[in-house]
């Protein structure tokens, strides 16, 4: 298909990412995912997912062969030389934020050799892949995480990003009937101060606002504040990915709101330990269900240190150093709400009157469909990644495009 008007193409297929599933699957709460006029035609774009970042918002757009993406800045404009480099960097970040370099087609063939389990559900739910988020703004989501559900948590966020950060531009919706307003993620800093703490009560944060609060508070005590660019506590928190696993965690479980799922859901989506496995009640039930742990699966078993280690343990012998990625794949398959996932041309059903549902599955959005290349066509299509038809890294054209 043609390329959106100011948007520019990666090529990239679905089977290496699927936006409607890793942007609606509870790693991330802040993309706003907009819906397009268009045809019944499934080859072009349903959806536009945007994400305001310090300086642009990030414009999404997914085929099942490209990602087409630009970047909307606040006045005044970059001249067209600039935008050129800026549209570099929007690249760059995407690479990084998606991790594009990781081979996902890889993983998943290794995982099926590895497990029949995953072998049984890889055709369907391709795409699935680990963001690599900022790590401050992933802390404050995974403390708003506290039993609750996606829903909410998504609303937390948004409303503490409308609360404590100003707005930086707005944006035309794409049908152009509505303006949007988007609003970057506030520092430390901001949330530090103690008044924050009442203000997000009164919003619906409940405990978490005292967290949220004195974490913020103890980063900045530790770390000092600056007045321009990233402040040193998020600089701090990113220089966890350079130690090991253990020594991270023990670091996030010094901070307010943070318990054992917590920081590790921290290490696996923003702090590059890729072999971490967050254990919660609904992961323990797959264990019991594929994986041979004793347990039922109608009642709630109490996660003690000893089962969360056991479980983890027990997964990452069966999924290998990627077992993080491998997790987020079979928890999204088992869930009733990602039952249309992959599957062409769903004919729309009512729910069973009296079935239930689990509670991660009630909260759980239905992501619209994404229609998945064929097998073959998969296959066809999974070719080793390639941003450009530019030689170097995409680190090294962007500075080229600097020295112009």
């Amino acid at each position: 298909m043609a390329t959106p008007a100011g948007f520019q193409v990666l090529p990239l297929p679905l089977i290496q990412l699927s936006l409607a599933a890793v942007l609606k699957c509870g790693q991330s709460f802040r993309w706003s995912i907009l819906p397009l006029p268009t045809p019944s035609d499934s080859t072009i774009p349903s959806q536009e997912y945007r994400l305001c970042l310090r300086d642009r918002v990030v414009c999404l757009r997914q085929s099942q062969t490209a990602l087409f993406y630009r970047s909307a800045f606040p006045d005044p404009q970059p001249s067209p030389t600039q935008l050129q480099l800026r549209e570099a960097e929007t690249l760059l970040w995407l690479n990084e934020y998606f991790q594009l370099d990781v081979d996902l087609s890889k993983l998943y063939d290794e995982w099926a050799a590895r497990d029949t389990v995953f072998s049984g559900v890889k055709e369907r739910f391709g795409g699935i892949r680990m963001l690599r988020q900022d790590p401050w703004e992933n802390l404050i989501s995974f403390i708003c995480s506290s039993n609750n559900n996606i829903s909410r948590i998504t609303k937390m966020v948004q409303s503490l990003c409308k609360q404590y950060s100003p707005a930086l531009l707005s944006l035309q919706h794409p049908s152009g009937h509505e303006t949007h307003t988007y609003h970057p993620f506030p520092p430390p800093s901001v949330l530090a101060a103690p008044s924050v703490t009442a203000t997000l009560r009164s919003l619906g944060f409940g405990y978490r606002a005292g967290y949220i609060q004195k974490t913020a508070q103890i980063l900045v005590d530790a770390h000092g504040t600056t007045e321009a660019g990233r402040e040193p506590s998020e600089l701090w928190l990113e220089s966890l990915r350079g130690l090991d696993t253990a020594d991270a965690r023990a670091e996030l479980l010094k901070l307010m709101g943070v318990g054992r799922k917590v920081a590790d859901c921290i290490l696996l989506m923003s702090l590059d330990k890729k072999e971490v496995i967050p254990v919660d009640t609904h992961v323990h039930q797959i264990a019991i269900k594929h994986y041979g742990f004793k347990g039922s699966l109608k009642g709630k078993t109490p996660m003690t240190p000893k089962l969360y280690e056991d479980v983890n343990s027990k997964l990452v012998d069966v999924w290998g150093n990627y077992a993080g990625w491998a997790h987020s794949v079979l928890f999204t398959s088992d869930l009733k709400s990602f039952a249309s996932y992959g599957v062409q041309d769903p004919t729309p059903s009512s729910p069973v009157k009296g079935s239930k549902r689990s509670r991660v599955e009630s909260v759980l959005p239905t992501p619209p469909t994404t229609p998945l290349p064929s097998p073959l066509k998969r296959k066809v299509s999974s070719v080793p990644l390639d941003s450009s038809n530019e030689s170097g890294t995409l680190a090294e054209r962007v500075k080229r495009l600097r020295r112009k």
